[in-house]
């Protein structure tokens, strides 16, 4: 019976942590191979509801009990096979993918739990370390990231070295962009301002990594490209600093700094400082001033090299974009140069990316020629109608601070007396500034919205808080899915439904 009980035991944990090793993968996956995401991701799951704190306490209690009783381990294993409750080991939104750097992890993390399982057997000749080892999987999962990161950027070199050559061989004058929000549709805008008066490659999506940008360049840059426009990305120091090392932007542009990754990064300087990085070798720095940050910053660097302000206001700024009446008013160094119909733009992007196309030396005729079909990129505030009359707002790409203020407006400006409604999941990577900002963006959602629908737990508190004080009926749902069926439902002509923002579900 005592064998029975033991075998039982090991193969309900083995069970568990095999379970716990799928979930946790998946979730490092997700957040870009991170050290110390995984970890961070555990807290948030075991803390986030009552239910999840006593099934985590039941079974680190039930690791310290199996050291007397095997049995114990059972309960370990049980709950690390269904928990934390909500994290699902497939997943809907973002499923697991075998990569070649996923099985490598996976391998490593797997090596660490079977060493110290052996090891704890072996010496304490008790099950309670293989429970243990178990529910520390997803801390292996971390460690072992940090055991591969040397490995991988070793193996990525080759992809940097094949980058730098086909970059040296065609020669393209190289505009890289980034900014806490911002880049994905300036790096648009340029684009298509470019198009037509130089032959030009921008870098696909969100490709704003050295992985990324790699690929842009060995898959993309062909001969006779004249201009390449890259989107780059950061989650920390450093970071862009070795992009650029080998990209060897000419002109570095900034869209704007906010509390976006904030979480990773501290505080609002560090973010400044990380994307700073950006302008050190370039010969031309192109700085969003409606951000307060760079517009410190642009009057500190204007001493060292060639600084462009953009922005929409028309003062001190090289080139401003001032919208009024669904129209665009276009300043050149203080002059107006045009006025083009199109409401639905960013105009402090539209400014930069006009910046950046004049420093090419494309006519301004060609630049006002394409101002009002610029386009809008996916999940950016794109506005579609549906079979049944409803306007959708889809803004559900990493939303900010400004960017949701901005949608909310739009949402406000589409209202023809129909239902206005607000589906959000809140904004996340705000550090301390995040339920202060959720709360900020649900207040403001209930002054205007008719209905508000909340989805999932992950601001939950602050966004429940700042929608009590607005007239908008306010529902909870688990997960987008629930109110998607109740827009088909319920809505119909002149109704307009705003998504802002939308987590992946290894998010709570």
């Amino acid at each position: 019976m005592t064998i029975a009980i033991v075998v039982l035991a090991v193969a309900l944990t083995l069970v568990g942590a095999v379970l716990a090793l799928l979930r946790w993968l998946r979730v490092a996956q997700r957040e870009h191979y991170i050290p110390g995401s995984t970890t961070r991701f555990v807290i948030r799951w075991w803390l986030y509801r009552p239910i999840s704190v006593v099934m985590a306490i039941v079974a680190v209690l039930s690791v310290i009990v199996s050291a007397w009783f095997p049995l114990a381990a059972c309960i370990t294993g049980l709950i690390l096979s269904v928990g934390p409750p909500g994290l699902p080991v497939r997943g809907r939104s973002a499923r697991l993918v075998w990569t070649r750097r996923l099985k490598f992890l996976t391998i490593v993390a797997g090596s660490i739990f079977v060493t110290i399982s052996a090891l704890g057997l072996a010496i304490f000749a008790s099950i309670a370390p293989l429970a243990l080892s178990a529910v520390l999987v997803p801390v292996f999962v971390d460690v072992a990231l940090l055991i591969t990161r040397p490995v991988e950027n070793r193996l990525a070199r080759r992809y940097v070295d094949e980058a730098s050559k086909r970059l040296t061989a065609i020669g393209p004058v190289v505009v890289a962009i980034t900014g806490s929000y911002g880049k994905t549709t300036t790096k648009e805008y340029v684009r298509h301002l470019i198009s037509g008066a130089r032959t030009v490659v921008a870098s696909p999506a969100s490709f704003n990594n050295t992985a990324g940008l790699c690929r842009t360049i060995n898959e993309h840059l062909t001969e006779g490209t004249e201009v390449l426009v890259a989107e780059v990305g950061t989650y920390g120091k450093g970071e862009i600093r070795n992009i650029c090392r080998w990209l060897k932007p000419t002109i570095g542009v900034i869209t704007a700094i906010d509390a976006v990754h904030m979480e990773r990064m501290g505080t609002l300087d560090n973010i400044a400082e990380a994307k700073a990085e950006l302008l050190e070798k370039v010969d031309l720095a192109i700085l969003g001033t409606d951000s307060l940050h760079l517009k410190k910053m642009a009057d500190l660097m204007a001493s060292l090299k060639t600084v462009k302000r953009c922005g929409s206001t028309k003062d001190e700024n090289d080139v401003a974009v001032i919208p009024f009446d669904g129209q665009l008013a276009i300043y050149v160094s203080g002059e107006q140069v045009g006025v083009v119909r199109n409401p639905g733009v960013f105009a402090s992007n539209v400014a930069a990316a006009i910046a950046v196309t004049l420093a090419l030396d494309v006519p301004i005729e060609h630049i006002l020629n394409r101002l009002e079909s610029l386009p809008t990129p996916a999940h950016r505030q794109q506005v579609v109608t549906t079979s049944h009359g409803v306007r959708v707002i889809d803004d559900t790409y990493n939303s900010n601070p400004a960017g949701a203020a901005s949608a909310l407006k739009l949402l406000s400006q589409l209202s023809n007396g129909g239902r206005r409604v607000v589906i959000s999941p809140g904004m996340i990577e705000l550090g301390n500034a995040q339920y202060k900002e959720n709360e900020k963006f649900a207040r403001n959602a209930a002054a205007d919205a008719t209905d508000i629908f909340i989805v999932g737990r992950t601001n939950l508190p602050a966004m429940r808080s700042g929608s009590r004080g607005g007239s908008a009926t306010v529902r909870l749902v688990p997960t987008r899915d629930d109110a998607v069926r109740w827009v088909r439902e319920n809505l119909t002509g002149n109704d307009v439904v705003l998504y802002e923002n939308d987590l992946p579900d290894h998010y709570p």
